[in-house]
């Protein structure tokens, strides 16, 4: 289960205990912008953040905040579920950008 806002997502236990997050997360992200065919450049500018904070998302090196999970989900065409919930495959429908 997750819990967020504005802030960065925060992975809860079955009794409510914080955890790391997965490494899935930054695999799931960086599995999402290659299939749209996007430079973390492009995605960084869709997304109105810098390449470098794609580039620490991809590397598990930073927590995006939860707006820009949905962002990633919405350029996909994905459920937020998919990307979230490590117990889920994420299939991305092959878009790459123009």
């Amino acid at each position: 289960m997750w819990v967020g806002c504005s802030a960065p997502l925060i992975f809860l236990n079955d009794v409510g205990h914080a955890r790391h997050r997965p490494k899935r997360l930054a695999e799931k992200l960086l599995q999402i912008r290659e299939a749209l065919g996007l430079t973390q450049r492009e995605m960084a500018e869709q997304l109105e953040t810098s390449y470098r904070n794609i580039s620490k998302y991809e590397r598990d090196k930073s927590t995006p905040p939860i707006e820009v999970v949905l962002a990633y989900a919405r350029a996909a065409n994905v459920q937020l579920e998919q990307i979230v919930d490590d117990d889920q495959n994420l299939v991305v429908p092959h878009t790459p950008h123009a």
